[in-house]
Parts: structure tokens; sequence; C-alpha cells
């Protein structure tokens, strides 16, 4: 997409500016084996501590999960600390007999999964501020497609997982919105528009802490709001009134819901 093109997006943008780790989070009732166009039943995380903190977000969306028996969704995590999307061979993470091909179920025993591919869509995405370094900008690019072009050839669907500015930096709401935008649109893939979050929740309720002491990884508060903006994103369902909260008090976990499906649809509008 063109500067011109992105141009549309900017109003929307500028109001919502106002290790390696593996584990199955939800035993599945089969390998995923159908069409990998709709609401991903098996999905394959891949990035970096944005995703592992607090128990790792997968977790938070398999437990946001658990209250709807019409959804059947497992996940699985492999991430790497610091990692930019050229770090992580995704080949390898979809190659025959490897990652899915087993999970842990009820009493921690482990169920093996039917061969064959185990997932229908990967969710990743690049280092915090790799997507608008003006070095490595170029690398979020070439990557986004590389991999895309990767996860389709596994049979999966590729999904790019829009993260947020540092508590000191929001300005880089805007600019990691555009490119994660471009990127989006340039290989067919979904965005889930989680910094948008973030930033609509700030200006709603400045108090509300969603990051760490160190202003960039998220609190259990913006774990779980990312949570839910995947959620919502990718399994279609409003995540306001779901019965997880994540031991967050109900008010807050009320305000984190409704924020990450007014972002979801506002968004997919756009």
């Amino acid at each position: 997409m063109s500067a011109p093109a992105f141009r549309g997006l900017a109003p929307f943008v500028a109001a919502f500016a106002l290790s390696l780790s593996g584990c199955a989070a939800l035993a599945p009732q089969q390998a995923a084996r159908g069409d990998a166009s709709g609401p991903p039943e098996a999905l394959l995380w891949v990035g970096n501590s944005f995703f592992y903190y607090n128990n790792s977000m997968h977790g938070h969306v398999s437990r946001l999960v658990q209250g709807d028996k019409s959804i059947k969704h497992r996940g699985v995590s492999v991430t790497i600390s610091g990692s930019g999307i050229d770090w992580h061979d995704m080949e390898s993470y979809l190659g025959p007999g490897r990652i899915g091909k087993y999970s842990f179920v009820a009493g921690n025993a482990i169920k093996f999964n039917p061969p064959g591919r185990q997932f229908d869509a990967v969710m990743f995405m690049d280092c915090s501020q790799c997507p608008v370094h003006p070095e490595l900008k170029p690398v979020f690019h070439e990557y986004a497609k590389r991999h895309s072009e990767t996860i389709r050839a596994s049979g999966a669907r590729p999904i790019l997982f829009m993260s947020w500015a540092y508590k000191d930096k929001p300005e880089m709401t805007a600019q990691l919105a555009e490119q994660y935008t471009i990127a989006g649109k340039a290989n067919g893939a979904q965005v889930v528009p989680a910094g948008l979050a973030f930033a609509k929740s700030v200006a709603r309720r400045p108090g509300l802490e969603l990051y760490a002491p160190d202003k960039r990884h998220p609190s259990l508060e913006g774990t779980y709001l990312a949570a839910c903006t995947v959620y919502g994103a990718l399994l279609g369902k409003s995540p306001v009134g779901n019965a997880y909260t994540a031991g967050l008090p109900a008010d807050v976990a009320a305000h984190l819901q409704s924020v990450a499906w007014e972002t979801v649809r506002e968004y997919a509008a756009k």
C-alpha cells in the first residue's frame, strides 16, 4: 500500500492515539485439517516476550474460549526472547511430525494428535520496534512476505499481530499501525489490532496500568486486553461478558473486554 493509500486510515489511527517456549493451551478434538479460512481451531503463535509474559497470552485466550462450547480452539506458543521476525525458522515449525504432534490433556496426560497439518493459522509478530526502525523496517516487510508464503504453503493462513507503543513513546501507535496494516494488505493477512486497543484503553482510562515497569512489556491487564483482542478478531466472538477475567476486578475486565471488541470492529470496518 502506498503512503497516499494509507491516509484513509489516518483519522482512525489518530482516534486511537488520544527462552523458547511451546505448549498446548487447549487440547484439540483433532488435528487441524479443514478449511483454513475461518476461525482457527488450531493456532500457532510465533513471537517474543510480548506473547509469553504473564503466563503466555495464548493461555488467556484458551481460558476465554473455555466458556463457549461452540468454539473449538487450541493454541501453541513458540517464542524467543527479544526476537525479531527474521529470527524464526517458520518452515521448521510447520514441518510434519514436529510442533503440535501431541498435546497435554486433563491430568497432565499426553494425547497424540492425528498426523498431518497441525495448524490452520499462524499468528506472528516482529520485535516491538522493528517495523518502524529505520534499518529494520525493510526486514519486517521482507519476512512478513516470506513467512506468509511459508505458512500458506503448509496449508495454513498467516495472521499478523500488531503490537503496542511503548508507554513513553505513544507516537509509536500510529507508526506501528501503519506498517502492520501495509504488511497485512500486501500479504493478504489478517491483522489483530492489539496496539490500537492499548491506545484506546489509555485514552479512555489513563489510570489503568497496561505496562510492566520497563514501559514495554504488558502488565496482566495489558496481556488480558491483547488476549481479548485476539479472541474477538480471530474467533469472531465478542469478549464482552466473558466469565474469564484473569483474576482482575470485574470493572477492569469489563472495560478491557469492551475496548478490545470496539477496536476489532472499528479496525475491520476501516
